[in-house]
């Protein structure tokens, strides 16, 4: 298998470089794997697509399973550097993130990671889906690794078409000299219509358990439904929102989508009864096999494929910002602004008290060093710990909001280095399936009790907060101005809360129309005497709150990163490079680029 697994890589990578045309096929030694003697069994198709995957995981280049392109990271815990929702320090951190998140960013000579790459993958599964039929073997064989790759072709497209509008559409393998090569963008519409086309397919076609035993294997038909979902409901949204053609058509398919994977699907919530534990227990477990929410998920293994999460966590990343904290409810199910629970934020114990639980298995208590195996020095620390601070202190970040929700410390306390983490990345979870379904009945105008019940208030129910009910809904002043009812608020805070640090808040934001959102800075902890008597030599500067008038850690004070900016002339897609707009000027480049 190995030794098949490394010629089907010599098949992709020649794929890549070459025209494949019948003089080089000639050429080809004939005791190795080549277009004329491979796709003739299911085994050839599985090993073509085993070759897929590997391209999806580790490469930025195609970023719909929201890989990294060292292969090493995975970027479904650095996505949110694009938003509101994290904090970075910029001394040591990828630009990539910072400068989308300012409003600083611009057309550059060559792709940006994550974004107008990846076309060589797109030739691939061109390839693949041209020659699977080849095979023999049954056609519902067949037609499930034809799935496989129509599922990847058309996360593909929906990507590139939520980044950068229209983009030119191709369905089959071009050559050097192919005409495509040079064509104009195909309009945004026609391509989600080819999008959505792949995606049934993949949903019909993909069989409900591969019998891997989710530990893990490959997309099965729960996984693409789930992403469907998504897929529908950003593009539905997007064209409410921004115009578009026939919206409420998308939103009905996320809904479909969504309602198919709750009502049929073998995965439920996870939960033991722990509401303090429950949200966060499962991201931190080295072994996602057989839990019941999740759908997919990546699996790292010490001395073979690790990561750098505790990395993330220590110095280098993690820490969320104050807008993100101020969003959790109080334990009365009222926002911090109504609730007569709420403590205030004058010390950042204060800020858990009477909270949504999920707050403190997100962010670090000081008192849960010890849960949490939190160790400096062979003692148990408590933090927060602030960039600059001296002293006998643990790791530091920049918000003083430590997140710990993915913290696993066990192979860290082993091995104590940096990159040999074997956290799992979870991928696709039931939890976005159950917010996805009731923002598009939301949207639509069509949300029911029965449904909040059977989604959000699942979610609820796991960490013991109230139910949202329909005929209580509260209105939380600081998002009156959204231009949106207070049910679709509290449904997009549900969502913010829930899917925290796993790549969604960035894109949310474009589609619902509210990047100005991104203006807003990127503070963290009250600061006055005592909380600089408190953290004494922390370095990151202060600055006053416009809103409540009060003192604030400011991250990004002082950096060219700095009062963030969003123009709605242009920020809501990304440029095109310079480089290939000269190779193709047919493109044309993005308005306001």
């Amino acid at each position: 298998m190995k030794n098949i697994r490394i010629e089907i890589k010599i098949l992709i990578a020649i794929l890549f470089l070459t025209s494949c045309n019948n003089e080089f096929l000639e050429r080809y030694p004939l005791d190795r794997i080549s277009m004329e003697t491979f796709w003739n069994t299911e085994n050839d198709l599985q090993a073509y697509n085993n070759n897929l995957y590997y391209l999806v995981h580790n490469g930025g280049n195609v970023p719909f399973l929201k890989g990294h392109p060292s292969g090493q990271n995975y970027d479904i815990w650095y996505l949110d550097f694009f938003s509101d929702n994290t904090a970075a320090v910029t001394t040591r951190s990828a630009p990539d993130y910072l400068v989308v998140r300012s409003g600083k960013h611009f057309a550059t000579t060559t792709p940006r990671p994550w974004g107008y790459t990846g076309w060589e993958f797109l030739r691939a599964v061109n390839i693949g889906i041209a020659n699977y039929d080849k095979a023999d073997a049954a056609q519902s064989t067949i037609d499930k690794y034809k799935a496989e790759a129509r599922l990847f072709r058309g996360l593909f497209y929906a990507d590139k078409v939520s980044k950068f509008g229209d983009v030119p559409y191709v369905d089959k393998e071009l050559n050097v000299d192919s005409e495509e090569l040079y064509m104009a963008r195909t309009p945004r519409e026609q391509v989600m219509e080819k999008v959505l086309a792949d995606l049934d397919f993949a949903c019909e076609k993909l069989p409900a358990d591969w019998g891997d035993g989710n530990a893990p294997g490959r997309l099965n038909k729960w996984a693409a439904l789930l992403l469907k979902s998504r897929v529908c409901l950003f593009e539905g949204t997007w064209r409410k929102y921004h115009g578009g053609t026939n919206p409420d058509m998308w939103l009905q398919q996320a809904a479909i989508a969504s309602k198919a994977l709750i009502d049929g699907s073998p995965y439920s919530i996870y939960s033991t009864g722990d509401k303090l534990h429950d949200y966060n227990a499962y991201h931190r477990m080295l072994d996602l096999t057989g839990i019941s929410e999740v759908i997919y998920w990546e699996k790292f293994v010490y001395g073979i494929k690790m990561n750098s999460t505790m990395g993330y966590w220590r110095e280098l990343h993690g820490c969320a910002t104050k807008s993100f904290v101020e969003d959790y409810l109080c334990t009365d199910g009222l926002p911090i602004t109504l609730s007569p629970l709420y403590q205030g934020d004058a010390q950042i114990e204060d800020v858990f008290e009477n909270r949504d639980p999920r707050l403190r298995q997100t962010i670090l208590h000081p008192d849960d060093g010890l849960y949490y195996q939190i160790q400096y020095n062979d003692a148990i620390s408590k933090g927060p710990w602030i960039d600059g601070m001296t002293g006998n202190v643990g790791p530091t970040v920049v918000s003083g909001y430590h997140v710990i929700k993915i913290f696993e410390r066990t192979m860290d306390i082993q091995h104590n280095q940096n990159n040999t983490s074997t956290t799992p990345a979870v991928i696709l979870r039931l939890a976005e399936g159950l917010l996805n379904y009731a923002e598009a009945r939301a949207e639509l105008g069509a949300l029911t009790q029965g449904d909040l019940d059977i989604t959000i208030n699942k979610l609820r129910d796991r960490v013991g907060m109230p139910h949202m009910k329909l005929d209580n809904i509260p209105v939380d002043p600081r998002y009156v101005n959204d231009g949106v009812s207070p049910l679709l608020v509290e449904i997009r805070r549900e969502r913010r809360i829930e899917l925290f640090l796993e790549g969604f808040r960035y894109d949310d934001l474009r589609r619902w129309k509210q990047g100005k959102k991104l203006e807003t800075p990127s503070m963290g902890l009250f600061w006055d005497e005592a909380a600089e008597a408190r953290y004494a030599g922390a370095a990151i500067p202060t600055s006053v709150d416009p809103v409540s008038g009060k003192t604030y850690l400011d991250v990004y004070k002082g950096t060219s990163y700095e009062n963030p900016v969003f123009d709605e002339s242009k920020h809501y897609l990304w440029p095109l490079p310079i480089n290939v707009l000269s190779q193709n000027p047919e493109l044309g480049q993005n308005p306001g680029w």
